[in-house]
């Protein structure tokens, strides 16, 4: 039975989590119904557009997504301290970014004079609307509904467009949350939509890659800040650099059907991580295969269950791999 959205998400133990939501009554995102003729590749392009705005609304950073052709994949981090430090009037204006809010809202925005006795339900839908703006739950909402209105519209009919719920994991630890962005940006890869990464189309790492060719970090990504954090508040610990060669060098060996090897260079980060070349490989290919809850060492998920008041530790087979 699926468990409410509230018993998956620690922030105790986790800021990171892989959301994946999937299409119904063959919906496409992208390709060409072979029924129909008709081709839904600019559908992709709603949706990453889409995520990369709400990743400028929302106090959720992007790790990484990638688009497919009846699903999507996106990595999310969520920042607590960037809701805390805005002002009243900045979360009132980012939440009317999605939704109209409400008449005292729309006061409030204008500048106009508020009346005491509104006061306190004012602080109150505030404290709502600051919330709900670093909600998974909110972020996805607003991701998927917007699409499903507008491909039911260019298809002339009703009903769902994605499934019911997403599907949510917690990433416990560095090493989950980087297998997992590899995972999510070599999907193209694994499904012969494109050869090499910087071709694989409306996902981060041909952002990344773009951005990366002039010396850059794209703005709307959370960023790789190298080694250490002294002088960033937040970001992927590891060199981007590293990132993209392991990245990069998986893809090829996956398109090409080769067991191949990865250099030592890009071997570094997985060093780091204290994963072996050949588990790294496979924790990379085969994310979704062998993880479907918590990612973590036994240690974590321990913790993560504990926090959760959770009676039994689900999915610690899987996390044996950690």
């Amino acid at each position: 039975m699926p468990r409410p959205r509230s018993t998956q998400i620690s922030l105790e133990d986790t800021l990171y989590y892989h959301c994946c939501s999937r299409t119904v009554r063959r919906a496409f995102i992208a390709g060409v119904d072979d029924y129909s003729g008709k081709s839904y590749e600019h559908r992709r392009g709603w949706i990453e557009a889409q995520i990369l705005n709400l990743a400028d609304i929302f106090a959720i950073d992007v790790a990484a997504y990638a688009v497919m052709s009846n699903h999507l994949h996106v990595v999310l981090r969520i920042d607590i301290e960037s809701a805390n430090s805005w002002s009243d009037r900045e979360v009132v204006e980012r939440w009317h970014h999605c939704f109209n809010g409400s008449e005292l809202s729309q006061i409030f925005v204008k500048g106009e004079v508020i009346e005491e006795h509104q006061v306190a339900k004012l602080r109150h839908l505030v404290a709502t609307y600051r919330s709900r703006l670093c909600d998974i739950s909110w972020f996805m909402r607003c991701l998927n509904e917007p699409i499903a209105r507008k491909a039911n519209q260019e298809d002339n009919c009703t009903g769902h467009f994605w499934e019911g719920r997403f599907k949510s994991q917690a990433l416990l630890d560095e090493a989950a949350v980087l297998a997992c962005m590899a995972y999510v940006e070599l999907n193209p890869i694994r499904a012969e939509m494109a050869d090499t990464p910087e071709q694989s189309d409306h996902t981060s790492i041909q952002l990344r890659i773009k951005s990366a060719l002039s010396g850059n970090q794209p703005d709307e990504l959370l960023p790789f800040i190298g080694n250490e954090r002294l002088h960033e508040s937040k970001g992927i610990n590891f060199v981007l650099k590293d990132y993209l060669e392991l990245v990069d060098e998986t893809g090829r060996m996956m398109r090409n059907d080769k067991r191949g090897s990865i250099s030592i260079n890009s071997a570094k980060i997985l060093s780091r991580l204290n994963i072996s070349t050949d588990n790294g490989i496979k924790l990379t290919s085969d994310f979704g295969k062998l993880f479907h809850g918590p990612v973590g060492t036994l240690q974590e998920l321990t913790s993560y269950c504990e926090h959760l008041e959770k009676r039994r530790r689900h999915f610690s087979q899987c996390c044996q791999y950690f």
